[in-house]
């Protein structure tokens, strides 16, 4: 048995055996390491490599009328494409700038911080699945005068969501298909992440673009 050297690593741990468990008894779900917001009624992801900025954006975004199903574990049922909430305390590895301060019920363990669900801005039915709207791969780019959203082909999209699946081998063609399928079925976003509120508005407004182009559509 693995002894936790703080707190911090204690609860690290802990989940991992929660989400080891869950994807064991699941495995015909496809988890991503992402973030997962409810926005309109249906779902999107905020996808990147650990320290990305994923949570960040995640909470910055649940002040711009988003709400929340998970900030680290996103659950795909690939029939129906819909995404699962995973609704546990929203975890920062640092301090967020205002407008967007931490609730004074926030847990401080060293390393990260943890926000518990009941403090959120705004509740989300996250017992229920989502449908899949859009994917946004997200990169903290602290250097960027302005922060982007650009449109991002299947293919690239199809890449990164592989690389951060966490059940891959789990899935035909070791999970290339299940990633390829999700990406194909949605549109991808790049985000070059710096100001937040600019931020949330860029990703607000693809998400507006792409559900217009969508109604619009013969086929959407």
């Amino acid at each position: 048995m693995e002894a936790a050297a703080d707190l911090g690593e204690l609860v690290y741990m802990v989940e991992q055996s929660l989400v080891v468990e869950l994807q064991q008894g699941n495995p015909s779900l496809l988890f991503l390491h992402a973030a997962a917001l409810e926005w309109q009624g249906r779902a999107c992801l905020l996808v990147a490599n650990s320290g990305g900025g994923k949570s960040t954006t995640a909470w910055a975004l649940l002040h711009h009328g988003f709400g929340y199903l998970s900030d680290e574990l996103a659950p795909i049922d690939l029939v129906a494409m819909q995404v699962l909430g995973y609704p546990h305390a929203l975890c920062l590895k640092r301090a967020v700038p205002a407008p967007f301060a931490l609730p004074a019920a926030t847990i401080s363990l060293g390393r990260t911080m943890h926000v518990p669900t009941t403090e959120l801005p705004l509740a989300s039915a996250w017992n229920t699945g989502r449908a899949l709207a859009a994917v946004f791969h997200v990169a903290y780019t602290p250097s960027a005068a302005r922060p982007r959203v650009d449109a991002m082909s299947a293919a690239e999209g199809s890449a990164h969501l592989y690389v951060n699946a966490l059940t891959a081998l789990s899935h035909p063609a070791h999970g290339l298909d299940a990633a390829t399928r999700v990406a194909e079925h949605v549109p991808n976003f790049r985000v070059a992440t710096g100001d937040l509120p600019m931020t949330c508005a860029l990703i607000k407004e693809a998400l507006e673009t792409s559900s217009r182009s969508a109604k619009a559509s013969p086929t959407g």
